[in-house]
Parts: C-alpha cells; sequence; structure tokens
C-alpha cells in the first residue's frame, strides 16, 4: 500500500498561491511561493506565496488605514461581525477540517476533539464577542478630595502581528484574532509555511462574515523573510506570536526598539503527576500517553511528556502506557480509523529521532524509538516511545522534542514530586491524578505553571491560558487575553460650569 492525500487535493480549491492584503487577494510582489509537502506522504500538494518585506510593509499599510475607522467603530459593529464568523466557521467545519488534513495530516478523526476543532474555534468568537461592550474602564474618587472625576478607558492598541503555528491553525487563530478584533484592534495575520490551507479558507470566511477591508490581512511564508520583517516592523504596535522559545526570544529583542506589546506562548515540558491514590492508574497512563501518541503524535505544546511516577504504581503505569502506545494507528489522515499523524516535516523528524538516540543513553527504553517503514516510508512517522527510569535532569526530560516520546520519571513522596515537577525551564501545564481533593489542590497551588488539570484537562474558551517562566509572557482566553490588545488610559475631569 502506497498512502496518498492528493486526490482530496481538489477540497482546497482557494486563494492558495496568494496573500489577502486590503481586502484584495494579491501574489507575493516577486512572485516568490513555497511547495508544501505532505507530512504522510511526500507528496507535493500546494504552493503558496512567499510574502517579502514590501508585501508585510503593504500589509502593515493596510491595517493601519484600516485603523482609522475599526478602532472608533460601534460595539454592535464588532460584536455582529464576530457572532457571524462563529456561525460560517461552524457551517464549514467539514471543509476545514480536511483543508487541516491536507495542511499538516491531523486525521479527521482527532479534528472532532474539542480542543483541536472548528467548534473551539467559534466558541472563541462567540466567547469574545461578549467582551466588547464590556471590557471597559473605571469611575474612580479623587483620591485627595477635589471637584474633578477620574477615569479610565480601555483602547484598542492598534495593529497586531500574529503568528499561528502549524500544529493547531482552528484554535491559535481564534485565540488571536478574535480578542484582537473585537478591542478594536487590526491585524496582519502569518500563517505557518505548513498550515496555509485552512488558515487561507478562515480569511475568506471572515471576509464573508462583513469584517471591512484592511481590518485584517494575511501574509503567508517562513520566519525568513516574512515572520522577520513583521516583528520588527516600526508600524507594528503588539505581536502576539505562538512557537519555539528561540523564535520568541527573538521576537522579544525585535520588540526593543519601538516597544511593542508581546504576548508569547513559547512550550512546554509539562509534568504528569501520578499519585499511589489516583484514581485509576491505567485511566492516568492511557490520557498521558494519549496527549503524546494521539492526533498531534506529541507535537502539542501543553502534552504532559513528562510521566513523574510513585514507584508504588510504576510497574501498572508503564503497562497500561505501553497498551496505549500499541493502539496509536497511523495512515491517511482522512481514514476514519486513523487517530494520529506524522511529524510535520523532515526536519522534524530529524530532531525527534536525534532525542531518541539521546534517550537510550539517559533511560530505559519501553517501546517505539524508530521511524515506521514499509507502507509508512514516505512520511515522517515514528512510533509512539517510551523511557523509564528516566533521570528528571536528562535531556529528554528537560527540552520539550515535540513528538510521540514520554519521559517516565519515578518518585517517592509528595515533596520530591513537587520538587520534579518544578525542576524545569518551563512552566506552561500540568496534570496531577489522585483522588485527595486536599492533596490535590495543595499541589497545584504550588506547581509553577499556567494551567493545572486535575485527573483530566481541557481547554476552555473563558479561561486564561498561558505559562510561568520560560513557557511564555501574557495569556490567551477569557477576559485576560481580550485586556491584552487595549491600552489603559485615564482621564482626569474637572467638574464645573467651565473647564479651567
Amino acid at each position: 500500500m502506497t498512502l496518498t492525500v492528493l486526490p482530496h487535493r481538489d477540497e482546497a480549491g482557494l486563494k492558495a498561491g496568494q496573500l489577502f492584503i486590503g481586502g484584495e487577494w494579491t501574489p507575493a510582489r516577486d512572485g516568490a511561493t513555497w511547495t508544501h509537502l505532505h507530512p504522510a506522504t511526500s507528496e507535493e500538494i500546494g504552493e503558496f506565496a512567499v510574502a517579502g518585506p514590501a508585501d508585510v510593509d503593504d500589509a502593515v499599510a493596510a491595517a493601519r488605514a484600516a485603523f482609522a475607522t475599526w478602532g472608533t467603530s460601534r460595539a454592535s459593529t464588532r460584536i455582529a461581525v464576530l457572532l457571524k464568523y462563529a456561525e460560517l466557521l461552524r457551517a464549514h467545519a467539514d471543509e476545514l477540517r480536511a483543508l487541516q488534513a491536507l495542511d499538516n495530516s491531523v486525521p479527521l478523526s482527532f479534528g472532532a476533539i474539542y480542543a483541536t476543532s472548528v467548534a473551539a474555534a467559534a466558541d472563541v468568537f462567540t466567547h469574545h464577542a461578549g467582551w466588547v461592550d464590556k471590557a471597559g474602564g473605571q469611575t474612580l474618587p479623587p483620591y485627595q478630595g477635589g471637584d474633578h472625576l477620574a477615569m479610565t478607558f480601555r483602547e484598542p492598541i492598534g495593529v497586531v502581528g500574529a503568528i499561528l503555528p502549524w500544529n493547531a491553525p482552528f484554535l491559535l487563530f481564534a485565540q488571536k484574532v478574535a480578542p484582537a478584533l473585537g478591542a478594536g484592534c487590526t491585524v496582519v495575520l502569518k500563517a505557518s509555511e505548513y498550515a496555509s490551507f485552512a488558515v487561507i479558507r478562515m480569511v475568506e470566511l471572515l471576509a464573508e462574515a462583513g469584517l471591512p477591508a484592511g481590518v485584517l490581512n494575511l501574509v503567508t511564508g517562513p520566519g525568513d523573510p516574512t515572520g522577520e520583517r513583521l516583528i520588527t516592523h516600526p508600524d507594528v504596535d503588539k505581536v502576539s506570536f505562538t512557537g519555539s522559545r528561540a523564535v520568541g526570544k527573538r521576537i522579544v529583542e525585535a520588540s526593543a526598539g519601538t516597544l511593542k506589546r508581546v504576548s508569547l506562548e513559547l512550550g512546554g515540558k509539562s509534568p504528569a503527576i501520578v499519585f499511589p491514590d489516583a484514581p485509576n492508574v491505567g485511566l492516568a497512563a492511557m490520557t498521558t500517553m494519549g496527549a503524546v501518541t494521539m492526533g498531534l503524535s506529541g507535537q502539542a505544546c501543553v502534552a504532559n511528556t513528562r510521566a513523574l511516577v510513585h514507584r508504588d504504581v510504576y510497574d501498572e503505569f508503564l503497562a497500561a502506557a505501553q497498551g496505549m502506545a500499541a493502539a496509536v494507528t497511523y495512515g491517511d489522515p482522512f481514514d476514519p480509523a486513523v487517530i494520529s499523524c506524522p511529524l510535520v516535516n523532515g526536519r522534524q523528524l530529524e530532531r525527534v529521532l536525534g532525542y531518541i538516540e539521546k534517550g537510550k543513553a539517559e533511560g530505559r527504553l519501553v517501546t517505539g524509538g524508530e521511524r515506521l517503514d514499509g507502507d509508512y516510508a514516505s512520511g515522517n512517522f515514528v512510533a509512539p516511545t517510551i523511557f523509564a527510569d528516566v533521570d528528571n535532569h536528562a535531556t529528554i526530560a528537560q527540552e520539550e522534542i515535540f513528538g510521540p516520546v514520554l519521559a517516565v520519571v519515578p518518585f517517592g513522596s509528595e515533596e520530591e514530586a513537587i520538587a520534579l515537577a518544578n525542576d524545569t525551564e518551563y512552566g506552561l501545564g500540568a496534570g496531577l491524578f489522585t483522588a485527595d481533593s486536599a492533596r490535590a489542590f495543595r499541589v497545584a497551588r504550588r506547581l509553577r505553571a499556567g494551567t493545572i488539570g486535575v485527573n483530566g484537562f481541557q481547554v476552555e474558551p473563558h479561561l486564561p491560558f498561558g505559562g510561568f517562566k520560560q513557557s511564555g509572557l501574557g495569556r490567551e482566553g477569557g477576559l485576560s487575553a481580550f485586556e491584552a490588545y487595549t491600552e489603559l488610559k485615564t482621564v482626569l475631569m474637572p467638574l464645573g460650569e467651565e473647564l479651567m
């Protein structure tokens, strides 16, 4: 059998190869394009424009011009657009899932899981539509007395450069674009060169929802030249980025020149802590290993890629995790029986295989540890991999691998578990498995991580999401995300018949 997705390519009959600037679809000025290879088959399935510096300049200029009206538009106007767009997303969910499968090979079966679904993106737009006429300022009494008012107002920051990763385009498009547009900002959006089909269609639907020309502009292409020009552009007021820590640090450096506002989500090495009183150790193992293997094949920032397991239930956990690994199926993402995907490209494949080789010297290989061959040889498939008896200071326990690799670390006490969990440069998320509610609360409060799940984990549109330490700056989701696209202004107003 030879895998192929070419028969599905006609489903992407949209503006591939073009940029969306000022309400118009246009090729790159210099005609540059990028050929996308499907990660499951290495087939050439589409060409996309590579926006050069001049194209980015055009997009930023269009966003700046549109900000003059969108930034002062009625709340009712912005609410109507966001709600209409949520309706359109739900109506086109099947089409968008198919486009994502062409982009990054995430299977249709996993596209129905809430956190990576079109439904989640639609819910984010609905949620932020609710903040448009509610996220206001305050009226404060004079501190030292006197006949005046002190008022605060939230006003849109301006032009936002929003940079998406390839792994979850639906949700991350929504988490950046919805609060930005709702707050009155205009946007220059950069799609990942490895996931542009779905984003292009999402932009088309946003125009269909009634968004005025220039309010959102789309540029496609790699970090150099496209992303680099966007993050250094002097007329971009804020950059919102999800991706690698190295790029995040470059964005912080680039922001210094004009003091751009920055929101960064930079990944993690999230622990799953399994205590001996876990309600179901087997389910804890399946949940943890499932997050590392199913759907995105471990290419998810918040996946619990470190399992800290109490010695009393260690062997039980490993056996169940092995069972989960054996149940993972790969192949054609349009096959409903397939539940996981390959790595996104050849570079990532080599990177993950390199970490696996390090792991063989740092821990005990329980299962996996190799590239899949045979029917899968043309793709970037790596077998689900488990390393046991890993020291928490080992490379595979400290660095974000972004592949289907789980490092299992034993512990003996609650204090040791907390120390191990916090002993990393990252702090995005964590999972706890225990039947003791007091322990769950006690441990959750001491973990240095942005989101803690007890006996399970899910992403919800009204909850802030982001990390401590080097997992990033700021939050996405909820009111905190909406306010991150605003500036706070204070106005002091004297009272009386005449202003002096």
